[in-house]
């Protein structure tokens, strides 16, 4: 039988080769990602290697089609990620940004002095120790920009290609230089994954904002007449009084309910405002209304699924103002919140209902609850946001009179615009729903892409690199510039600022700017910590590696 075709087929550059390329690397490389070494299993990171292994044998693609595809793919992992942990990013921004940020701009610094004693006492050309430093923190653009820098500059012999070399060369190390430090950052700490996630779990449940129920009798006589909303009017924060006990029965009230004392009030509230409460209304009490065998009132969790309700104050949906229910709390992406009127509501919103058989229908009807229009995600506001966000990476900046402009790149821009969107786009009528399963599905054909692109386009380069006699010197100055600022810092956080074993696994993926390494850490964790941590750095981390490699080479070239 004549095989040339299939022979063909796979040699040859084309279109249904490169399809065939990627989906056996792909695949070789998730089934790897199985294997446990010691316990321990690199994922997603295996398709980076198996890459490797087939361009280092001759495997070839085009390389425009691989350029591409590598792009895509790491904007596709970078803007899911943004989208997923957007509302938990803001929320750290408000404890611990500034220190988190600092820490990793810390992880930078010390990489950037690390390359320039290098340069003194080694003697190696500023072109090539750029390229060892992008390739040690994986950081693509950095590279790119030193590249561009070193062209601006009409710099003797071929300095970008020796910056590509090097790159190629280190990156791979690079990976596991970045899994080891959190690897030995393990062992330095003595830290128990199952003890770290369930440390995670109260700590969430301190710091959670998540509304409580409390049930409080009436006892402030400068209320008893008085309407309901009277007591809303004096609190800072809102809150909701789900049920309440009124004139020996159990009713959903209204914020014109006359007050009667003895009333029983069940409060939906944060905790911080239960002092107040018992201030302003009275103490707490054993009666239980949820269970009161006389009540009518049911409770059920309603999605909001109408796309004409979105986008509007929960306060405003002439629909919801009925006397036979309430809205008591509302899930957002995971955090739960008091369903007050001022809420924006978005598609996907998860909304508590206290009422009556046909007040829970009612509510049923306005806000849909129909699960099957959000299996399909609405792709324009994704990929309009992409759009924005390539769009932003590609803006050029100029700093202390440089002649080469920094840009944040097609990382730093759609994942700085998925943040954003994830927080603020329904005011701009961009719904960025997407379900887990289909946020997930998206980030991992994102990350895939990636690490194949890169593992075909370098083993080729890696072997030319071992030809010469510099290539474990670049190799040991790339494990050294790699893993000394990681392990520096990350003994400083945890000693020093007190950081968990996750928190700091995301900051320094996020300092190094380096996806597997974050895909290797979620794993670990099995929680959203690393990625909100590392979340947190990456937009700071990728312009200052960025400015980084281009002043190295203007300073040093």
């Amino acid at each position: 039988m004549n095989l040339d075709w299939l022979i063909k087929l796979v040699t040859e550059e084309s279109i249904p080769q490169t399809v065939i390329i990627y989906g056996l690397v792909i695949a070789i490389g998730v089934w790897l990602g199985r294997l446990k070494i010691f316990g321990i299993s690199l994922g997603v990171t295996w398709v980076l290697f198996a890459g490797l292994a087939l361009s280092y044998f001759g495997v070839a693609i085009s390389k425009e089609t691989e350029h591409f595809l590598r792009e895509f793919g790491l904007i596709l992992f970078v803007y899911t990620i943004g989208l997923q942990v957007g509302p938990g990013f803001f929320a750290s921004l408000k404890k611990n940004a500034i220190v988190t940020n600092g820490l990793a701009a810390s992880v930078v610094l010390l990489g950037v002095l690390i390359v320039v004693a290098f340069f003194y006492f080694s003697g190696t050309p500023m072109p090539t120790l750029t390229g060892i430093m992008s390739g040690a923190v994986t950081n693509t653009p950095g590279m790119g920009a030193a590249q561009a820098a070193a062209k601006d500059m009409q710099l003797p012999g071929d300095p970008s290609s020796m910056i590509t070399l090097a790159y190629a060369l280190v990156y791979p190390f690079g990976v596991f230089g970045i899994i080891g430090s959190i690897l030995l950052l393990k062992v330095i700490f003595r830290v128990d994954l199952d003890k770290e996630r369930e440390l995670h779990r109260k700590l969430d449940a301190l710091k959670s904002r998540k509304p409580i129920s409390i049930h409080l009798k009436l006892e402030n006589k400068q209320l008893v007449g008085k309407q309901l909303r009277e007591i809303f009017e004096l609190l800072k924060e809102p809150i909701v009084v789900s049920r309440m006990f009124h004139e020996g029965e159990i009713i959903t009230p209204t914020p014109q309910t006359i007050l009667h004392e003895g009333d029983v009030l069940l409060v939906v509230a944060h905790k911080e405002q239960l002092q107040v409460l018992k201030l302003i209304i009275g103490e707490e009490t054993n009666m239980n209304l949820k269970d009161a065998p006389q009540s009518e009132l049911i409770s059920r969790i309603i999605t909001v699924t109408k796309a004409e309700v979105t986008h509007r104050r929960l306060g405003d949906l002439s629909a919801l103002h009925r006397h036979d229910f309430t809205l008591t709390r509302l899930n957002r992406a995971g955090v739960e919140m008091v369903a007050h009127g001022d809420i924006i509501l978005q598609l996907g919103d998860n909304i508590k209902v206290v009422g009556t058989k046909e007040g829970i229908e009612a509510v049923t009807v306005a806000l849909g609850n129909e699960m099957k229009r959000l299996d399909v995600p609405d792709l324009a506001p994704i990929f309009l946001g992409i759009v924005l966000g390539v769009v932003l990476g590609s803006i050029p900046m100029y700093f202390f009179n440089m002649p080469v402009p920094v840009k944040i790149g097609l990382a730093g821009g759609p994942l700085i615009i998925a943040l954003l969107l994830s927080r603020y786009g329904n005011k701009l009528y961009l719904n960025q729903f997407t379900t887990y399963s289909a946020n997930l599905m998206l980030r991992e054909l994102g990350i895939a892409l990636f690490l194949a692109s890169v593992g075909l386009s370098s083993g080729g380069n890696l072997a030319h690199a071992f030809e010469g006699g510099n290539a474990w010197v670049w190799i040991a100055m790339g494990l050294t510039v790699t893993m000394v600022p990681l392990l520096v810092v990350g003994m400083v956080a945890h000693y020093g600022f007190r950081k968990t074993y996750f928190e700091i696994c995301g900051l320094l993926s996020g300092a190094s700017t380096d996806p597997p390494a974050l895909a290797f850490s979620s794993q670990l964790a099995k929680n959203e910590v690393a990625s909100i941590n590392y979340a947190t750095v990456y937009p700071l981390t990728m312009i200052l590696r960025i400015i980084a490699g281009q002043l190295l080479i203007l300073f040093f070239a």
